[in-house]
């Protein structure tokens, strides 16, 4: 991922955003902010025909130096894209990358009623850590987030 797919990808969020299932986000940053919050080797695009499908990208969970190999996944596909396995692709790869970069777990945040996304998880090794209860809003109205977690068979092993 680049900064000039900040357009495309911010529509795709945008459109994550407006599920209301996808993020506590309400708003979309600006590339500036979106990139400080994100690490700089974990950003990937699904891209077809010059048209992005998806993306993900990793964030650092604490600034603390203990938690420096310990990642939050967003994942992102196009509404037009979904169901056709660039999900999928898109965390096979970062779970890839994120090895490369030297990241031991992997950590996501899910709404309950995001079905697809727990599935995606469970589909690429995530196992279901538990529940965090009323741990934000959305429009006023408190959410659940679910904890999935995955730890890299490579890196930081026993």
């Amino acid at each position: 991922m680049k900064a000039s797919d900040w357009k495309q990808v911010s529509q795709i969020y945008e459109q994550g955003i407006a599920t209301g299932l996808a993020t506590f986000e309400q708003q979309i940053p600006s590339y500036e902010s979106w990139d400080n919050a994100h690490v700089k080797e974990c950003r990937i695009i699904a891209i077809s025909s010059a048209k992005i499908l998806g993306w993900a990208a990793l964030s650092p969970v604490s600034s603390r130096c203990v938690y420096g190999g310990v990642g939050e996944v967003s994942v992102y596909v196009a509404s037009n894209s979904k169901g056709k396995g660039v999900g999928r692709l898109l965390l096979e790869q970062l779970i890839s990358e994120s090895e490369t970069a030297g990241f031991w777990t992997l950590q996501s945040g899910i709404f309950p009623d995001n079905e697809s996304s727990i599935a995606l998880h469970k589909k690429t090794g995530f196992r279901y850590i538990g529940k965090r209860e009323r741990i934000g809003k959305i429009n006023g109205e408190w959410k659940d987030n679910l904890l999935f977690e995955k730890r890299s068979e490579v890196v930081g092993t026993y």
